[in-house]
């Protein structure tokens, strides 16, 4: 349960602040997955990194309770975003496996670019969203080399995104408590549908308590943390700015990539991430109406 009090604590804290926090985590969890690659097969850590953080949601927020209690139109958005994330995440170290993560970071960026279009309406947003596509389009040409196959998953987890964001913001309309206990129960859905995929390449990690805890860390970092603060930002603001502000993906991902596995970037790299870090600044918000948000879960 969240309480009033935390939620109003919650509301205090800019939502931008929430989706900073998304976007470190968002690549801090798959780059320490790359080092487990030499130990668990790819699908195994994608079982791995969302079976954890379905555990963490059950204990946490019993999310059974609001699927078995919500209409069946609210269920149906509940399993096609369990079933997006299950394959999301599969695309997604599908991809990280084979070509850098700074590349995988800057295609998947190129789905929420395409929703911020959508919704651009003033000449200072559609100038900043411009120079975000841009720096993303630097990022992916800088490295746009490597295994085709690699470049497929790319693509398939761009498209996929799209997707999250969308359902993500269908679940937030009420809220960010609430969409936690919907995000929460399609997290288990996510894991009932990658496990036919990676259950069997996860069990090598189980007789390793470092390896399990490895990828147990994966997940909470990848799909508890990011994800959670994803439903905070999702909830006060518009899906077209949620959209832009994913420019800093390309730009995280490669500061990351840097950091954790060494991956240094090119000038031209930085030159694009300096093009969508300015364009995120020169973004402005529309005027909205604030949402309703519930008083308990």
């Amino acid at each position: 349960m969240i309480s009033t009090k935390k939620i109003g604590m919650m509301e205090k804290v800019p939502p931008h602040v929430f989706f900073l926090v998304s976007a470190l985590f968002r690549y801090l969890g798959p780059a320490f997955a790359v080092l487990l690659f030499a130990h668990v097969s790819v699908l195994g850590v994608a079982w791995l990194r969302i079976a954890s953080a379905a555990v963490v949601f059950a204990a946490w927020r019993r999310p059974w309770r609001l699927f078995m209690s919500t209409s069946w139109a609210i269920r149906r958005i509940l399993i096609a975003l369990g079933v997006v994330l299950g394959l999301m995440n599969a695309c997604f170290y599908l991809a990280i496996a084979r070509i850098p993560l700074s590349t995988v970071g800057a295609i998947e960026f190129l789905g929420p670019i395409t929703l911020a279009a959508l919704g651009a309406r003033t000449p200072r947003n559609i100038s900043a969203l411009l120079l975000a596509a841009a720096g993303g389009w630097l990022l992916t040409d800088a490295r746009f080399s490597g295994s085709p196959l690699g470049f497929g998953f790319a693509f398939a987890n761009c498209l996929l995104f799209i997707l999250y964001i969308v359902l993500g913001h269908r679940i937030a309309e009420d809220g960010g408590a609430a969409g936690i206990d919907r995000l929460g129960a399609a997290m288990l859905i996510a894991l009932l549908a990658v496990s036919p995929l990676g259950l069997t390449d996860a069990l090598p990690a189980f007789p390793q308590p470092l390896l399990l805890l490895a990828g147990i860390g994966v997940g909470v970092c990848s799909s508890v943390i990011p994800y959670v603060c994803d439903q905070l930002a999702m909830a006060r603001l518009p899906r077209a700015t949620y959209a832009l502000l994913l420019s800093l993906l390309p730009a995280s991902a490669t500061i990351i990539g840097i950091v954790v596995l060494h991956q240094l970037p090119k000038p031209i790299e930085i030159v694009g991430i300096l093009f969508v870090v300015v364009a995120v600044i020169l973004h402005k918000e529309a005027d909205v109406q604030p949402k309703k948000h519930a008083k308990s879960v």
